[in-house]
């Protein structure tokens, strides 16, 4: 787990950027309006939609903004017309990628998605050809200086989580899908705020890279991020002690 670990704290130790928090809602209002559009606006009739607001929640989304999103989604302020595609590939080094989109034009997608792989060192790959080295979980993070392990782990492992780990100045708890909710839910009615929370395609063994390598497999992943129709992006890197994304 020490590539993903790594690279989360270095991701969340500077906080989150104004221009990368509107991002980051944006994704959310995209994943919750087609929430609500798929099964209705209830979260609680509606897992998907719970889940979305969850995580929309966790990054300290506003409720306005979640209530206008499930708006938009069944259709009392427009329509929202997305269509959801997986897109598999590999980045310099080997390292796997996989990459989730909703889209309102998925030949602009695609184009998009194609035209960064082709243009930073990538390609693209068939169906099924990375998939199968992730596994989906659910995975939620916190500042280590800012909760108690101890008191997290309690009440984590009580709601239903199947590990936590403190690495680094971040302690990721992850658990079932399933489970992902009710132990998110669990940990937020106790007031602890975290870095981030989702249900994640998780990578089951990681690919090592030199930092060369690694710095042409970051710019490949920042471009997809920041692709309007991305909306996660996944990979198998694991950095070496010495590289600094953000650098």
């Amino acid at each position: 787990m020490s590539g993903h670990s790594k690279w989360s704290t270095i991701k969340h130790a500077k906080g989150i950027a104004d221009a990368k928090r509107g991002q980051l809602f944006t994704k959310f209002i995209k994943e919750i309006s087609i929430a609500a559009k798929m099964g209705g606006g209830d979260p609680n009739a509606n897992p998907r939609l719970r889940t979305a607001i969850l995580k929309a929640r966790a990054a300290s989304m506003p409720k306005d903004n979640i209530e206008r999103a499930i708006k938009k989604g069944t259709g009392e302020t427009g329509a929202a017309n997305y269509e959801e595609l997986v897109y598999e590939g590999y980045a310099a080094g080997g390292v796997a990628v996989l990459v989730e989109v909703l889209t309102d034009n998925k030949n602009r997608a695609a184009a998009n998605v194609r035209n960064i792989f082709n243009k930073t060192n990538g390609n693209l790959g068939t169906t099924g050809s990375v998939s199968r080295m992730f596994e989906r979980k659910g995975v939620i993070e916190y500042d280590s200086e800012k909760v108690s392990e101890d008191e997290l782990m309690e009440v984590a492992l009580e709601a239903g989580a199947d590990d936590i780990v403190n690495e680094d100045g971040v302690i990721t708890v992850t658990t079932d899908p399933g489970s992902f909710d009710g132990v998110l839910e669990a940990l937020q009615n106790k007031g602890y705020e975290s870095l981030s929370a989702g249900v994640n395609m998780v990578p089951m063994a990681y690919t090592s890279v030199d930092k060369d390598t690694a710095a042409k497999v970051q710019k490949l992943l920042d471009r997809l991020e920041e692709d309007e129709d991305v909306q996660n992006v996944y990979s198998t890197v694991e950095y070496p002690e010495d590289f600094d994304p953000e650098a």
